[in-house]
């Protein structure tokens, strides 16, 4: 199977609570997928990009306390949340403002995924949403978040764990790199035999 691109896109419009995660792939609104995100045993993902609704004109009307209404992405593997204070403790994540979904030419990230957050073999892995400063329940909003991901499968996913060992940073142009190295590394002994 190798190694493949994803993005997945969550769109919210049905009835979100205000100050409650909700997760993009099972939480139950917007458009989700039927179990959560997960790796097999010869799986590896690499999350590379997290993105989420800035404030929107639509949540603005919506309510009167308008104000810092912000959305939020947190990504979490197995049970622990991925973005922390100071202080070790879970916050909400990235805020929309600093990584907008969907990008508009004039808004662009301040916020960049780097490194790039790993996802080991049979790891359960979510991005968490949350919508900040409502005054209440909103409805028919037009909510986003966006997560892009490469997912190494088989023999791939068996080199970004070496690269994961050898503390090189897993990504294609690596993981190519080393099959071109174990190729060379091959066609020696062989030639030299």
């Amino acid at each position: 199977m190798a190694m493949r691109s994803q993005l997945y896109e969550w769109t919210g419009t049905t009835a979100f609570t205000p100050d409650n995660q909700s997760s993009i792939f099972i939480g139950g609104t917007g458009n989700n997928i039927t179990k959560p995100a997960e790796t097999t045993a010869t799986q590896f993902v690499v999350i590379e990009q997290v993105a989420s609704t800035g404030a929107s004109p639509q949540i603005y009307t919506a309510t009167a306390a308008n104000n810092g209404t912000q959305m939020y992405a947190q990504v979490r593997i197995n049970t622990t949340d991925y973005f922390l204070d100071p202080d070790n403790k879970p916050n909400d994540g990235i805020p929309g403002s600093a990584s907008p979904y969907p990008r508009l030419l004039t808004m662009q990230p301040s916020f960049n995924l780097y490194p790039d957050i790993y996802v080991l073999p049979g790891q359960v892995w979510d991005v968490l949403v949350t919508q900040r400063g409502l005054a209440v329940a909103v409805t028919n909003t037009e909510l986003q978040a966006f997560v892009k991901y490469t997912l190494y499968d088989g023999p791939d996913a068996l080199i970004a764990n070496k690269l994961l060992e050898l503390g090189i940073s897993v990504s294609p142009a690596n993981v190519d790199w080393y099959k071109r190295s174990l190729i060379q590394q091959q066609s020696s002994v062989v030639g030299g035999v």
